[in-house]
């Protein structure tokens, strides 16, 4: 339906009444018009609700922060000969000890939730892990021309899908106070440049979230950050947002103790 010409009315109108007037037309309500809705003009509604309703939600089941996780999609737990196939693994334990820490943490609601873009790979590792702990855990896909659907330890109330990917960026960082970038390829240099570009510009303050690139080997062999210092293109503190490391559990001994700070802190620290 396009807004040109003679409004049609049959695409915006409901069906007549039973009691003899079938021929009046009853309108439909505005935000009862899933035609309007599609429409470019409805963009903004469209946004907004991409922002309104994951809050909603997670004020609703208390969602007071989160952990993010992000990597490959294609680390396969069944690939051992894959230089990602450790990852996986070493992704689900992380995950698994965190969420099980964090269960019994005040105040009341979820503290530390693990959240991740819903799909395989580490994602779906960091989603195994916290559902092995028997925690809560959150996905938040994106719709693609090849769909992509949520992998199956999502908790269903906390498995969300965007349209739009600016959207699913400000949820998958507005409640982290920690993100785990583990060994990935374009989506996760995407995301984890994001997370890093809000830090250096103080739209995030570096005391109010946690950074870890897990895979030193990895991330020193694609990333050399250090010649970025040397051209001076960033600042040696620029080098400092974040922390390697290689082993789930000194990961995990490092995140306990920089984020028992938090457990206090509700809510979302983006302004």
């Amino acid at each position: 339906m396009e807004f040109k010409g003679d409004l049609k009315f049959v695409s915006v109108f409901g069906k007549g009444s039973e009691d003899g007037m079938s021929n009046k037309k009853i309108p439909k309500k505005a935000y009862d018009n899933t035609e309007f809705l599609k429409l470019p003009e409805a963009r903004s509604i469209r946004i907004l609700s991409e922002y309104l309703e994951p809050l909603s939600r997670f004020d609703r089941l208390k969602v007071n922060s989160t952990v993010l996780f992000l990597g490959s999609a294609r680390a396969d737990e069944r690939e051992k000969q894959s230089p990602l196939y450790n990852y996986y693994w070493e992704a689900e334990e992380l995950a698994y000890r965190l969420a099980k820490w964090a269960i019994p943490l005040k105040p009341k609601g979820k503290n530390f939730v693990i959240c991740t873009g819903a799909g395989p790979g580490i994602m779906e590792a960091a989603n195994r892990g916290a559902a092995r702990a028997g925690a809560k855990t959150i996905g938040m896909n994106i719709s693609l021309p090849h769909e992509q659907h949520p992998n199956p330890y999502v908790s269903p109330e906390l498995s969300f899908v965007f349209h739009y990917f600016f959207m699913r960026k400000f949820w998958l960082v507005s409640r982290a106070k920690a993100v785990i970038a583990f060994p990935g390829g374009y989506g996760t240099f995407d995301e984890l440049f994001e997370m890093l570009t809000l830090v250096q510009t103080g739209k995030i303050s570096r005391e109010d979230v946690v950074v870890i690139l897990y895979g030193e080997e990895y991330w020193r062999k694609i990333l050399n950050f250090d010649a970025l210092v040397r051209s001076n293109t960033i600042v040696p503190e620029d080098a400092q947002i974040f922390t390697y490391f290689s082993d789930p559990g000194k990961a995990f001994a490092f995140l306990k103790k920089k984020l028992m700070k938090f457990c206090r802190v509700v809510g979302p620290h983006i302004s």
